[in-house]
Order: C-alpha cells, then sequence, then structure tokens
C-alpha cells in the first residue's frame, strides 16, 4: 500500500492558526501506530494550510521515514530555483494549491509550478472545491501534471473533474469524510474514465474532516475498482511520484497440484527388436465383406 496523502504535526516545528483553528499534534509514531494493521510501503506527506512554507518539518519528516516517501509542499513565491532543487534532492515531488483555504496569487503560483516542472520535473496538487473547480478549470488544465484532492470535493464540479481526468489528471481517493458526494458512485465513475487516475491516501489525522479515515474506506475503494485494487492502492501513486514499481511475490498456492501415487510399477516401452516374429502360416486372412 502506498498512501499519497497524509499529514504530519510534529509539535516541535512551526504550525499557525488557519481560520481561527490549529490542528493537534499528529507525529510519524502516531501515524505508524494508526496505520500498523496495513502493509504501508511509502507514501506521500503533504504540507497544510497549518504549516503554510515552513519546510522545516518536512525535511525532518522525510529523513525519518526514509525510502519510498516522498513529499508535497508549498513555497514562498519568490523561493529561487536553487531551493527547489534542493528540496527535489531530499525527496519533495510537487507543490501543492490549497485553494480552497488558504489566499492565492493563481497566476504567481501557475508561473513557479511551470518553473518547478521544467527545473526538476514537479507535479501540483490542487486542493479545490467541486464549486469553484468550473471557474478555474482553464487555468488549472494549463498545468503540465496535476492530481486534485479528496475526489474533488462535491458533485457540482464532477462534470469538470471528469473532463480533466479524461485529459490526463490524477485524483486523490482520500478525505472521504470530507466530501459532499456518493463516494462510490464518484469512484466507479473516474475510474472508468481512466483506470489510471486514482491514488488512495489516508487523509490522516483527518482534521476538520466529518469523520477521519476508516479501515472500511479501503474496503469500499476495493469493492468499486475490483482487479485493479492494487493499481489506486499503490500502482498508480507510485507512477505518479516517480518511484520504482513494487515488484509483488506471487502467492503460494494453497492447493497445489501433486503427483497421484501408485504402488504399481511404472509402464516400460517394449523395444520393437525383441516383439515375437508371426510365421507366415499363422496369418489368417480377413473375411471378405460382400
Amino acid at each position: 500500500m502506498f498512501d499519497a496523502h497524509l499529514h504530519i504535526f510534529d509539535p516541535r516545528f512551526p504550525r499557525f492558526e488557519n481560520e481561527g483553528y490549529l490542528p493537534g499534534s499528529f507525529t510519524i509514531a502516531d501515524y505508524r501506530k494508526r496505520m500498523s494493521r496495513f502493509d504501508v510501503g511509502g507514501g506521500a506527506v503533504v504540507s497544510g494550510s497549518f504549516q503554510s512554507t515552513d519546510q522545516t518539518y518536512l525535511k525532518a519528516a522525510l529523513a525519518e521515514l526514509g525510502e519510498g516517501w516522498v513529499g508535497v509542499t508549498r513555497l514562498d513565491l519568490d523561493a529561487t530555483d536553487d531551493e527547489i532543487i534542493e528540496l527535489d534532492r531530499i525527496g519533495v515531488r510537487g507543490l501543492r494549491f490549497n485553494l480552497k483555504r488558504a489566499a492565492a496569487d493563481i497566476t504567481g503560483m501557475t508561473l513557479q509550478a511551470l518553473r518547478a516542472h521544467e527545473l526538476v520535473g514537479w507535479h501540483v496538487e490542487v486542493y479545490i472545491d467541486g464549486q469553484m473547480l468550473a471557474s478555474l478549470q482553464p487555468v488549472i488544465s494549463k498545468l503540465p501534471v496535476f492530481a486534485i484532492d479528496h475526489l474533488g470535493m462535491s458533485d457540482e464540479g464532477l462534470p469538470y473533474l471528469l473532463d480533466l481526468v479524461d485529459r490526463g489528471a490524477k485524483v486523490k481517493a482520500t478525505g472521504f469524510g470530507r466530501v459532499a458526494m456518493s463516494v462510490p458512485d464518484t469512484l466507479r465513475r473516474i475510474h472508468a474514465v481512466n483506470p489510471e487516475a486514482l491514488m488512495f491516501g489516508t487523509d490522516l489525522p483527518g482534521t476538520r474532516a466529518g469523520r477521519p479515515f476508516q479501515d472500511s474506506d479501503v474496503d469500499l475503494i476495493c469493492d468499486v475498482v475490483g482487479t485493479d485494487m492494487f493499481a489506486v492502492l499503490e500502482d498508480n501513486a507510485r507512477a505518479f511520484y516517480r518511484l520504482p514499481a513494487r515488484v509483488r511475490p506471487l502467492p503460494d498456492d494453497p492447493t497445489p497440484t501433486l503427483p497421484i501415487y501408485t504402488t504399481e510399477q511404472p509402464t516400460i516401452p517394449i523395444r520393437r527388436d525383441t516383439l515375437p516374429k508371426l510365421e507366415a502360416a499363422e496369418t489368417i486372412p480377413l473375411p471378405i465383406i460382400e
């Protein structure tokens, strides 16, 4: 499993109120404890509005998590090329556009995203409500590579979301407790347009969500996408974050085919030169049938 969307709120690093709200602590140890029953082989730590453009927490988190883990961050618009290159070196792979809970200079962010993509191949992850998706679709569609968070949030933007998916956009199957839509139906429609679009994530710790991630969310995804569950739970995200594909060993056959045991001697072929030879008189002619 690859968790394509989680947040870390480490009390050792700065956090900032957003709309009067400040989240509690949620450390890497807290995350590992919560996900202990799952085989999580990597994930994407995403900067929230509470972290503004601080990079210290993200650098520490990626260093502790190690191989297979990447970051998605927000940057000051005046960030230099050298800063972007250094963040890419430690595992940051994308920029986040928080268009739902943070004031944004869309033009400046888009120019920065294009620069980061040209420099190091970064993509953009957009947190946006479906009600805004229609008006911002012309801008978003200019981004070279991007993903939409939390299924686009609401039904109002679903037609525009599906159009973006048809053009190659990825969609995070995350935040089921945040959205105002039928999650199974939305998953099904996105998957029908492009089976490579959906990427699972927990959105832990689920701050300000109607409910946080539940284990049953994984079951729901598997029920909807069927045999594509490994793609949605891991493979699509690994490809998106430019990580090597995970090689899965073939499962052992619980009922392997076994040889049939017998006490009889095996049949041995008889050599042709050992066969008895018949005399000519012993040859019996076939009757003639009129």
